[in-house]
């Protein structure tokens, strides 16, 4: 499967990014290697532009670790549910950046955050959720097990006491638009995805990123907020795929495609079961229409309004063109 490629370096534009000189303890950002959109390289990248100490923590030692020293990070190895490593990572920190990818250890990784960080006496915490928590409860869930665990994760940070702020944004475009659609997009000059007919608003990772940074430079007047990014429209797939014509200069067209076939091919390229559960539901889910939900918070924390569709192809232009 293509691999995702949003480099902070190309998405951080210093002119967007209000300076400001900080002598404070470092800002802590988890995941900070990750993958699929690099939300944790975007945070780190965006407060050390603004002046801020970053420590950022990776599972191990890599050219993406190197790259973010070179970045001017503090560089910390360690794991998420190994409470040593919680310690070196938080020891000395007051603001946390908590994101994971898609992991069946998520709600162990969470406990262990919450517990070090009431230790160390943080102040501000960012919670990276999902949007769907925004419609569960306590006797409604879904069938994705990565769901619930975000749910459980949400309730766990809200009985530790800590300084909580939540983000739940919606589908990522570097997601189901780009990892799972770019092959399809590339050498058919169609989007093959099981997401139905019904709207969606996408976001890309580099706008939650944003609005993750902004929180974390001030953080105060947003604890205790629960804040749900989309893209800047609701939209039917068909619309996506026009967005996707205009912006590649060739037509591509949305073709709806059957979830069992398609998770099958997910399992062929050795996508962990976890994983595959979750992506299956968030499919049903889109057909149900459960993602036709569109907000302004973006743009009402940053000031810029999120990418739309048609922005995001044509950064990733060369993925999406044999």
């Amino acid at each position: 499967m293509p691999q995702a490629a949003l480099k902070s370096s190309d998405r951080t534009p210093q002119n967007d990014i209000p300076m400001n000189t900080s002598n404070e303890s470092p800002i802590l950002v988890t995941g900070a290697a990750g993958d699929i959109g690099a939300i944790g390289r975007n945070v780190v990248a965006m407060l050390l532009a603004k002046g801020h100490k970053v420590r950022a923590l990776v599972r191990r030692e890599d050219e993406r670790a190197e790259n973010l020293r070179e970045l001017g990070a503090e560089v910390v190895v360690g794991d998420l549910t190994d409470l040593q490593s919680l310690h070196r990572a938080i020891k000395g920190t007051k603001r946390i950046y908590f994101g994971m990818s898609i992991s069946a250890a998520y709600l162990e990784a969470t406990v262990n955050v919450a517990a070090v960080a009431r230790h160390h006496g943080v102040e501000a915490l960012v919670n990276m959720s999902q949007m769907t928590v925004s419609q569960m409860g306590i006797n409604d869930t879904t069938d994705s097990p990565q769901h619930k665990l975000h749910w459980l994760a949400e309730q766990v940070l809200a009985w530790s006491g800590l300084p909580v702020v939540n983000v739940r944004p919606t589908v990522f475009l570097e997601g189901f638009f780009l990892r799972l659609g770019a092959t399809g997009v590339r050498e058919n000059d169609e989007l093959a995805l099981p997401l139905g007919h019904a709207k969606t608003s996408p976001i890309s990772a580099y706008d939650v990123a944003r609005v993750v940074a902004t929180i974390l430079d001030n953080p105060a007047p947003h604890i205790g907020q629960i804040y749900n990014l989309t893209g800047p429209e609701s939209v039917d797939v068909d619309q996506h795929a026009r967005a996707f014509s205009e912006a590649l200069g060739r037509t591509i067209r949305y073709r709806d495609v059957p979830v069992a076939p398609w998770t099958e091919k997910l399992r062929e390229f050795g996508v962990p079961q976890h994983l595959i559960s979750h992506l299956a539901v968030m499919a049903d889910l889109h057909t149900q229409g459960r993602y036709d939900r569109a907000t302004d918070d973006v743009f009402k924390l940053t000031g810029k309004p999120a990418m739309s569709t048609g922005e995001f192809v044509k950064l990733h232009a060369a993925e999406f063109t044999a």
